[in-house]
């Protein structure tokens, strides 16, 4: 028998009902209306994001598992919320929020290993006092593996550091390092092994630190001489996670003290995960030892993300904040900002901000003009895979006839005009120009360039063609 969404919703409220007070019935959970039960997925609309928020903050674990237990295993939560209503539209917005599946990141309390008529371990994170020592994780519940796109650029990283938490100590990516350039997810993606292995072994402590603080911590242990005690406490972790352990380079004897505490957690089977923004090759005042210990597992590296990784990260930020954006806009984001994911993700923050609190619509302009305001100048250009694909949208021509060896009349045109605004609107050299468009070479892009001038002079219906997709590509 299919289940409706009415009565599963009627039957996860007799459950509530029979847990909480009346008064906190009536007012958190009565002016809930479920909307619809598709794939396991329960849609519930609540009327604010306050009242979302107090929901996931107090009552989530409650709402879990009368979901489960009304829908199976499988089940999940989505919330519906109702937001202002547009000046030009007599029905309410709402955006879609998925709840936060995350069991708890707190590590359990750890015996300190010392005589108890000795003086306690000096929590560096927090003052001790207690018998048990208590660690926080530091991990931040929403870089989970799930939030994490994969595309070719990430693929190994990912596959080593899920294997890593599904097995920690005991596979033979230990340490895993992580290594790439600035937002391209090493943080993101070392908290997810953190938070993968915290449910899958709640009793492993695990703990996230980046090397600043670390250094910091040092400092400080060596000012109030307990330097044993910095080393002891963090000996007693079974996964120690090191963001930027390139901030290492130079400090002599922070190196000196995570060299011991490496090797400690190493001989005693603890998980070692590090992330640095360059190759162990390469980090420079790093000592050998050290490098060499580095290199005992795995070094895996996340590289820049391809446009279909870039357009993937952007759906799933916009499904976790509830969001729907014109796939114009989407694309346009994607193709112009291929640095980094730090960036992407900045952009349609700036753009989502931008629209709320102007009230204005999200369109194509909007977007361009945020770009604008947002990339740094120097990374102002479009891209030449943009380029190509407006060029092949105005023309109606799929981009791969673009690329091509075909020698038709509108196809070799498309790519001529589409060489001609990547010599004008990008650094690009003609060599690389020629790359995109099919693996031709300067020569070929250069005389491309001189036909597309001397048509627009002679040919006004062409002019126009230029003159349109000019305005469409232009940026500033």
């Amino acid at each position: 028998m299919i289940k409706s969404h009415e009565g599963v919703w009627e039957s996860c409220l007799k459950l509530i009902k029979d847990n909480i007070s009346l008064q906190a019935f009536k007012t958190w959970f009565e002016p809930i209306v479920p909307i619809k039960l598709e794939n396991n997925i329960l849609t519930i609309q609540v009327p604010s994001h306050f009242f979302y928020e107090w929901l996931e903050e107090h009552y989530i674990q409650l709402l879990r598992k009368v979901v489960k237990k009304e829908i199976g295993n499988e089940g999940s939560l989505e919330y519906s919320i109702v937001m202002e209503n547009n000046s030009n539209s007599s029905s309410p917005y709402t955006v879609k929020i998925p709840t936060n599946n995350t069991s708890s990141l707190k590590n359990a309390p750890i015996n300190m290993p010392i005589n108890t008529n000795e003086k306690q371990i000096r929590n560096p994170f927090i003052i001790p006092g207690l018998k048990k020592v208590n660690i926080e994780s530091n991990l931040i519940a929403s870089h989970t593996f799930e939030n994490f796109v994969e595309g070719e650029c990430n693929r190994l990283a990912r596959a080593s550091g899920y294997a890593v938490a599904n097995k920690p100590g005991g596979t033979a990516f230990n340490p895993l390092l992580i290594y790439g350039g600035v937002g391209l997810g090493k943080t993101h993606l070392a908290h997810s092994i953190g938070i993968e292995i915290k449910d899958n072994f709640p009793n492993k402590t695990v703990l996230y630190v980046q090397s600043e603080k670390f250094a910091h911590q040092f400092i400080d242990a060596i000012k109030n001489n307990t330097t044993n005690d910095f080393v002891h406490f963090y000996q007693m972790v079974d996964v120690l996670i090191i963001d930027d352990v390139q901030f290492f380079t130079g400090k002599e004897r922070t190196q000196d003290v995570f060299f011991s505490i490496f090797n400690h957690l190493h001989q005693n089977g603890k998980q070692i995960v590090l992330t640095s923004d360059k190759a162990p090759v390469e980090m420079q005042g790093m000592e050998q030892r050290l490098l060499s210990r580095f290199k005992w597992g795995l070094s895996a590296d996340l590289g820049t993300p391809d446009l279909e990784t870039r357009i993937a990260i952007l759906e799933k930020k916009m499904y976790g904040s509830g969001i729907e954006l014109p796939n114009e806009v989407v694309e346009y984001l994607a193709y112009s900002i291929n640095t980094n994911i730090r960036e992407i993700e900045g952009a349609l923050n700036t753009l989502l901000a931008q629209a709320s609190l102007n009230k204005k619509a999200i369109t194509l302009e909007l977007a361009k003009q945020m770009v604008d305001k947002f990339v740094r100048s120097t990374a102002r250009e479009v891209s030449i895979e943009y380029i190509q694909k407006v060029v092949c949208d105005y023309f109606d021509l799929p981009i791969e006839m673009l690329k091509s060896k075909t020698r038709k009349r509108e196809v070799v045109q498309a790519r001529q005009i589409s060489m001609y605004f990547s010599k004008k609107m990008t650094k690009s050299s003609l060599a690389n120009i020629g790359a995109h468009c099919g693996g031709k070479d300067h020569a070929t892009v250069l005389h491309a360039c001189r036909t597309v001038v001397n048509l627009s002079e002679t040919d006004k219906q062409f002019r126009n063609y230029l003159e349109e997709l000019e305005k469409k590509l232009t940026i500033h």
